[in-house]
């Protein structure tokens, strides 16, 4: 009996891996005949495990989706990466699913082998996580807006601004982006005949989703790449490209994808694209790095470099 056992745990190991497999492959996997793997089949089948098969020589078995949730079969590492991954869901920006993270850390923890119970225990131990006070998506909101991408349904919300401004929109959803600390929606709103990012704390969804729409051509660069380019200067009312005497290696530790993109032009050099709503912040922030550069684009911000130098350099005081 435990040999059948061990048996059956090897089986559910192989078919949970994204395959089908012949009876005769599985069979030399796991040293027993193909008659032993139809009946050992069965009784994955009669433990609720719905593992599809199709006949004839080149058929095989193929582990599908069921009804209900039979035990999964992780090994060391992705049993980490699942419980690190619930830790960060209990304190992350998707609300109301706190407890309910918890609930199935705590259910994963009492299972898991002492060695690896220890390595969860010291990541916990040695991470602190700092309250997030921005906005919180409702995960059943950020469920909804994804089934609409996959089902290609159109969206309806009232969405407020950032200037406080609500409207109703339209939209055909083709994906969501997250940076780590917001949720966004990449559309195509009908209303303005234009893509569109979305901010999904801002979203107040009219439900059912619906009608369906023929899925067109995503925008240039995909979903994430548009949304970043709407996140770090499409929001904001001036726009920068600048000439940074310093590589993007250098850089990219303080730009993040809500700041900018960079592009290398050579080792010593790249382009860095920004935005903001007013040119004291642009010229600000650009200083900040520490090192030399050349605005390319706007003209009004090379203008207003000048009043920022001369302002400084009357806080310098006399004899600067």
């Amino acid at each position: 009996m435990k040999e059948t056992s061990a048996r059956l745990l090897r089986l559910l190991g192989l078919l949970q891996v994204p395959r089908e497999w012949t009876g005769t492959l599985l069979a030399e996997r796991l040293d027993v005949d193909v008659r032993t793997v139809r009946r050992d089949v069965d009784k994955l089948r009669s433990l609720g495990y719905p593992v599809h098969s199709t006949p004839g020589v080149t058929g095989g078995y193929k582990l599908g989706a069921g009804a209900s949730l039979p035990p999964l079969l992780l090994d060391d590492d992705e049993a980490v990466a699942v419980a690190v991954g619930l830790r960060t869901a209990a304190g992350g920006t998707v609300s109301g699913i706190e407890e309910t993270s918890m609930r199935a850390l705590v259910k994963l923890e009492q299972v898991l082998p002492n060695r690896l119970r220890r390595r969860v225990a010291a990541l916990g131990a040695a991470t602190a996580t700092l309250a997030n006070r921005g906005p919180t998506v409702d995960a059943d909101d950020l469920s909804a807006v994804a089934a609409a991408c996959r089902d290609h349904e159109r969206l309806r919300f009232d969405y407020t601004t950032s200037g406080g401004d609500s409207a109703r929109r339209v939209v055909e959803p083709v994906g969501m982006v997250h940076t780590g600390r917001r949720w966004y929606l990449v559309a195509w709103d009908t209303d303005r005949d234009d893509w569109r990012t979305f901010r999904v704390d801002r979203m107040t969804l009219k439900l059912p989703a619906g009608p369906r729409f023929p899925p067109r051509e995503p925008p240039e660069g995909g979903a994430a790449e548009f949304a970043q380019r709407g996140i770090s200067t499409g929001a904001y009312r001036y726009r920068a490209r600048v000439r940074m005497h310093t590589s993007v290696e250098e850089l990219a530790e303080w730009v993040t994808p809500a700041t900018g993109t960079l592009e290398p032009i050579d080792e010593h050099t790249c382009i860095f694209v920004t935005g903001a709503n007013s040119l004291d912040t642009l010229g600000v922030w650009l200083g900040a790095f520490g090192v030399d550069f050349d605005v390319l684009e706007p003209p009004e911000l090379v203008e207003h470099l000048h009043v920022l130098a001369a302002r400084f350099t009357r806080a310098a005081g006399p004899g600067s």
